[in-house]
């Protein structure tokens, strides 16, 4: 691949913004080796070549010439001058592909010409070819698709306060994380009829995508910062953007380029996606063209992202997963304009020298701080005008190695509810402090109206100062891997009631009359002391989106039966450095005896009085998200590649297909002209489904193969027809 900085075939003209060379020097690098694999052929004429000239005097004549030489006026003055288009040596140096990304993405000293699509981008290729080689018949040119949304609305405030049944907006459809679709046509007499109405293969990763869906579109990213809109009934696609990071090799965690994301976000007219490389970018959702680009940092290192933002009041709000690598200033929350980009403010989640939690930290030096993340997606109640976020965990994981032995090391393990407007904290709740066991709490909060009525025989915390009959609106559900689900007022913050879920034997107490957590003392490690610690630090609750249905009163959640034998590697801190233990996942000591031993569990709990009213267990563990439906279901998946339909009242599986990975994605439901769908995506080769299927190794699937699937009602005729037993 030639040094694209020393020599380019295209030049940035005299007339370009100052916007536009920001934009170029971000899309300035070329993409994976895989993105440019199997590239096709296309044939050209020569009346595609003279289309390409005319192109070519409208968009780069100002620098390039007409003759292609690039020495005129508008470049003597640059630094770097352009490649010679009549030098066969020098363009042979660039592949026709390479071409194209320039024009379409930008290159150093250059603005991208977005606008030049299709055809267009054929012609003008073959057009700059032909300038060095005698006879162009063909280039050879992996097109993206740049089709257009037909009749696309713009995306409001009000819309993602109130979706209309057939869309599903945000990552977990509503701010308030129900994960509930008011879509009724498949119930449960219906599902059985279910069918595939499509699937469309993605490209290889770690896959836990929930699409969007708009209108009769879905919108997805696929690993690697691919973004597509395909029409939703059919999986055609509409339009393809792949971000081209500009330094590969400079802020990337290992590992996370062949990472997706959980969500992408839409309003206005745009697609919002965290990339792999720590930007925030905006994509035209008609066209798929890319509007601008912000890098999330002054370029510290450290920032990992798999999960997306949501947008609120026209602010683009994401957390971030904080690599240790990165220290303190790559740990917070941040909201950005959702028209420009530009940064609004931040919530720092490690509190520095002065501000209220610094003494959590137990004196250790601010620049030492590390690894509280915001990893999830938040929630959101625009009448109380807060936002809620859960925060992730310190490192190293043990307390005596990084230095803060006794301290809650704010503001790890917590739920934090921000001002949307400014970030600045209203109150936070502590869920876990001194955590030495990776048990982040950073998962959905669930917001909802509800008479608080614990039922003592089964919730074990309850506040004192309840009274009876009480309605409170109340942040409830299971935010962290403890599986252990916290009730708080909305509000205020305040502790209402906790109950645990499955086998914990981290969290000793906790006060009811003051919501303070104490941890087992003997939980707390020593360095190179093994533990078995339960749940593991895959879960009981993981990123696996939960549910809550209004029509049942019961919130939804995926766990996993799991614990580890976890022992520290090292006693001796330094920055950067990461848990620093090492782990073994082993079956629950607490469940011995069982066969098949459940490794995934689905557990249903009324939000009002906290009971248990079902429990779903099977050997294979359940590693996807789940939606509720007003058809009385719900969905979800497990390792073993099922794909199933729960009765909401009672947990028994109704329907069950089986597909073509770990069914590691989220599934969503919408509605097009009048019909019902489901979509899920499965391929997994996350650290759940990994884990789940290290307990049990008889199962044999493959990882990281990724497929949308979609599902719709077989007509009534066709499915009777189709009953050997009719």
């Amino acid at each position: 691949m030639p040094d694209s900085r020393r020599q380019s075939p295209l030049i940035l003209p005299a007339s370009v913004s100052a916007l536009s060379l920001v934009i170029a020097w971000l899309m300035l690098a070329p993409g994976p080796a895989d993105a440019q694999a199997l590239t096709p052929t296309v044939p050209v004429s020569t009346e595609d070549i003279e289309r390409g000239r005319a192109l070519h005097q409208r968009h780069c004549m100002v620098c390039h010439g007409e003759d292609g030489r690039g020495n005129t006026p508008a470049v003597r003055d640059l630094g770097s001058q352009p490649a010679d288009h009549t030098n066969a040596r020098a363009m042979a140096a660039f592949t026709d592909q390479d071409l194209a990304a320039r024009i379409q993405h930008g290159a150093y000293q250059m603005p991208a010409f977005p606008e030049i699509r299709g055809d267009d981008m054929v012609a003008l290729v073959a057009f700059l070819r032909s300038q060095s080689v005698e006879t162009v018949r063909a280039v050879e040119l992996q097109l993206l698709a740049q089709g257009e949304v037909a009749d696309f609305e713009p995306v409001t405030d009000a819309m993602l306060k109130s979706p209309a049944p057939d869309d599903w907006l945000m990552y977990r459809r509503t701010y308030d994380s129900w994960a509930y679709s008011p879509l009724e046509q498949i119930d449960r007499d219906s599902v059985g009829r279910l069918e595939l109405a499509w699937s469309r293969a993605m490209t290889s990763g770690r896959q836990y995508i929930t699409p969007l869906a708009y209108r009769g579109v879905l919108y997805i990213e696929s690993p690697r910062d691919i973004l597509q809109a395909l029409d939703a009934r059919t999986g055609d696609l509409i339009w393809e953007y792949r971000w081209r990071p500009p330094d590969p090799d400079d802020t990337l965690t290992p590992g996370t380029h062949v990472r997706g994301t959980r969500s992408i976000a839409i309003h206005g007219e745009r697609i919002y996606h965290l990339t792999a490389d720590a930007h925030l970018i905006a994509v035209n959702a008609r066209t798929g063209a890319l509007e601008w680009a912000v890098p999330e940092t002054a370029r510290e290192g450290g920032i990992t992202h798999s999960a997306g933002p949501i947008v609120v009041d026209g602010k683009v709000i994401s957390g971030r997963g904080a690599a240790p690598r990165g220290g303190p200033a790559v740990s917070y929350i941040a909201a950005h304009d959702a028209d420009t980009g530009r940064e609004l403010w931040r919530f720092h989640t490690i509190p520095a020298p002065g501000e209220y939690g610094d003494e959590s930290w137990k004196g250790v030096p601010y620049e030492d701080r590390q690894h509280v993340g915001a990893w999830d997606v938040g929630s959101y109640d625009p009448e109380l005008g807060l936002l809620y976020w859960g925060t992730s965990v310190p490192s190293p994981a043990l307390e005596t190695v990084r230095g803060t032995e006794g301290g809650d090391v704010l503001y790890s393990n917590s739920t934090v509810a921000l001002d949307p407007a400014t970030g600045e904290l209203r109150w936070y709740y502590q869920h876990l402090p001194r955590d030495n066991w990776d048990l982040d709490h950073v998962f959905e909060r669930l917001l909802v109206d509800t008479v608080v009525t614990p039922d003592a025989g089964e919730v074990r915390w309850i506040s004192p100062r309840l009274e009876a009959g009480e309605r409170r609106r109340v942040v409830t559900g299971i935010p962290g891997k403890t599986g252990i689900v916290y009730t708080l007022d909305a509000a205020t913050g305040e502790f209402l009631w906790a109950r645990e879920t499955i086998h914990q034997n981290v969290i000793a107490d906790i006060d009811p009359a003051t919501g303070r957590v104490t941890i087992d003392e003997a939980m707390v490690p020593q360095p190179f002391e093994e533990l078995l610690v339960c749940p593991g630090n895959a879960g009981g609750k993981n990123w696996m989106g939960g549910a809550y249905s209004p029509r049942t009163r019961l919130m939804y959640h995926v766990m996993l039966n799991s614990c580890m034998v976890q022992r520290g590697t090292t006693d001796t801190f330094r920055r950067g450095l990461g848990y620093a233990v090492s782990w073994v996942m082993v079956e629950d000591p607490a469940l011995a005896g069982r066969d098949p031993y459940p490794v995934g569990r689905l557990d249903a709990i009324a939000v009002d009085d906290g009971r248990g009213a079902w429990r779903h267990e099977r050997r294979a563990g359940l590693v996807s998200g789940l939606v509720a439906t007003a058809g009385g279901l719900v969905f979800g998946g497990d390792a073993n590649r099922r794909f199933m339909a729960f009765d909401d009242r009672t947990g028994d599986v109704l329907w069950e297909t089986v597909l073509s990975a770990p069914v590691t994605g989220h599934p969503v439901s919408f509605a097009v002209d009048g019909e019902q769908y489901i979509a899920i995506a499965a391929g997994g080769n996350t650290h759940v489904d990994r884990t789940a299927l290290s307990l049990h190794p008889e199962i044999k699937v493959p990882q990281g193969f990724n497929t949308l699937f979609v599902f719709r009602l077989r007509p009534p005729e066709r499915a009777e027809a189709a009953d050997p037993v009719r």
